[in-house]
């Protein structure tokens, strides 16, 4: 990572793949919760739970890929 040292502030291409990063994991995200939102036969008032639970199935998942 780019860190410009005096105003400590991360360079454009070096923020902008910071951006789309977490665009592309908060996809992720909201996809596995739709899954679970249809494996659950599409049950309301369960959102929070099922996207607390998209988030940590995701994240753990990408933090396995990068320990590999």
């Amino acid at each position: 990572m780019t860190v410009n040292r005096t105003s400590k502030t991360l360079s454009a291409p070096v923020a902008t793949a910071i951006k789309i990063e977490a665009g592309e994991l908060q996809e992720e995200i909201r996809r596995r919760a739709y899954d679970l939102y249809e494996e659950h036969g599409r049950e309301d008032g369960r959102e929070l739970d099922d996207w607390l639970q998209a988030e940590a199935e995701v994240t753990q998942s990408r933090a396995k890929l990068i320990a590999a």
